[in-house]
């Protein structure tokens, strides 16, 4: 029920496609499992109630997703309970707190889970830990897939920032994990979200060295550039071909991790790329714009 465009009480029916869908557009959207329906909102419903059948409140509807600023027939809104722990929290505090762990995450895809020793793609694969956040100081590393939080299945990326985000601020919670193909559980206290600045990217561009074995041509990643970057090092990608074009690595990623070893230079680089086992996908940590993602890179025979 709302007034788009002005008329007031006008009323739309839909049906619901998903709960917990994450829209990441805009940074804290992130930590609000949306509904997602095709009930029809048009400017002037956003704020309105969305009603079940019983004629209960279940969400605030929110916004939409569309091309032209009119509807598409996805629309989404906030479950009313994420929307009443606001108002209990605006009560009590007068401001809206979220839990932050502190890590980059993303989707464990099936060629992902091989390279990972996981039997299924499930959880939330970390490609950062943040420095100074409660998952360095809990031990997560990067590599690190996380299946569980607070007793919580993590069965896709998209459902740690919801469990995470409504976690009461400084409390401990159990985290279970794989690494390196073994399950292990860690203890974190949840730290509070807050906006952070964006890091801009530099890069130094000499001193290159190739590697035919896997396709790449890497140079060193100046110091400058690493601590924007919040790294200790790694190298640039200069030239791809062969496995790593197949792998998806591009020209300009930075590569910080292979085969679940750190890279820091040139000389860590060649030394892994000649142990990699052959005929196997092992994990690769790369930095494309702003954004650590894992790929999974086929070794040839």
């Amino acid at each position: 029920i709302g007034s788009p465009f002005g008329f007031d009480y006008s009323v739309t029916a839909g049906i619901v496609s998903a709960k917990g869908r994450s829209l990441p557009t805009e940074h804290n959207e992130n930590y609000v499992p949306f509904i997602q329906t095709d009930v029809a909102i048009n400017p002037g419903n956003s704020g309105g109630p969305l009603f079940n059948l019983d004629g209960e409140v279940v969400g605030i509807n929110s916004q939409i997703y569309s091309n032209s600023g009119g509807f598409m027939g996805v629309s989404f809104a906030i479950p009313i309970d994420v929307a009443m722990e606001v108002v209990r929290q605006l009560k009590e505090a007068g401001r809206v707190s979220r839990g932050w762990l502190g890590v980059v995450i993303q989707e464990v895809n099936r060629d992902l889970a091989e390279t990972f020793g996981l039997d299924r793609p499930h959880g939330a694969l970390v490609t950062r830990v943040l420095e100074d956040s409660p998952a360095e100081a809990a031990g997560l590393e990067p590599g690190d897939i996380i299946t569980r939080f607070d007793g919580e299945a993590i069965e896709f990326s998209s459902d740690l920032p919801h469990v995470v985000g409504r976690t009461t601020v400084g409390e401990e919670t159990d985290l279970r994990i794989v690494r390196n193909g073994e399950e292990m559980t860690l203890a974190v206290t949840v730290g509070e979200l807050a906006e952070r600045e964006d890091q801009q990217l530099g890069f130094s561009r000499s001193g290159e060295s190739s590697s035919s074995r896997v396709g790449l041509r890497v140079e060193p990643l100046g110091e400058a550039a690493a601590e924007r970057l919040g790294i200790s090092g790694g190298v640039r990608v200069v030239e791809v071909d062969g496995p790593a074009a197949e792998a998806g690595i591009s020209r300009g990623d930075v590569i910080t991790r292979l085969n679940n070893r750190e890279i820091v230079d040139i000389a860590s680089f060649r030394q892994v790329v000649e142990e990699l086992p052959a005929g196997r996908s092992v994990p690769v940590l790369i930095i494309r714009g702003e954004a650590p993602r894992f790929l999974a890179l086929r070794v040839p025979e």
